[in-house]
């Protein structure tokens, strides 16, 4: 789609912050609408098709909507709690992965040290990025 006309980027970019918004999110386990506003999105289909979440939120009266509202805004503060309890164990799980695979190195003052010095422009193969 925007391959095709890359100058219609501002009509997609609704749907595609819509997508975001509403997918969850593998660190936290939860959408970031959900953590903005304390519950789930109502799709556009759930109103057409008038799912249980949608009957039960039209049934309600006046003061037992604000209620329910009132109940699920102090719930958010433990779902934003858990959210970043998530948080936090998952960048533990990705620094032990990381700290797996690479080794410290700690050089010293009288410590030789190889250091290439190559003529400006050129590169090492197979060095990629760290090339000097």
């Amino acid at each position: 789609m925007l391959a095709e006309n890359p100058c219609n980027w501002h009509n997609e970019l609704d749907n595609t912050l819509w997508a975001y918004r509403t997918s969850k999110r593998t660190p936290t386990k939860t959408t970031p609408y959900a953590l903005m506003f304390g519950h789930d999105v109502v799709l556009p289909l759930e109103i057409n098709v008038r799912s249980l979440r949608v009957q039960e939120q039209h049934q309600l009266l006046g003061d037992d909507h604000v209620q329910a509202m009132w109940r699920e805004h102090e719930d958010l503060d433990v779902q934003r709690t858990a959210a970043l309890d998530h948080l936090v164990v998952e960048k533990k799980r990705v620094a032990r992965i990381y700290d797996k695979r690479t080794q410290g190195r700690s050089f010293g003052v009288r410590y030789l040290v190889w250091k290439v010095i190559l003529p400006f422009g050129e590169k090492l193969h197979g060095q990629g990025k760290w090339s000097p």
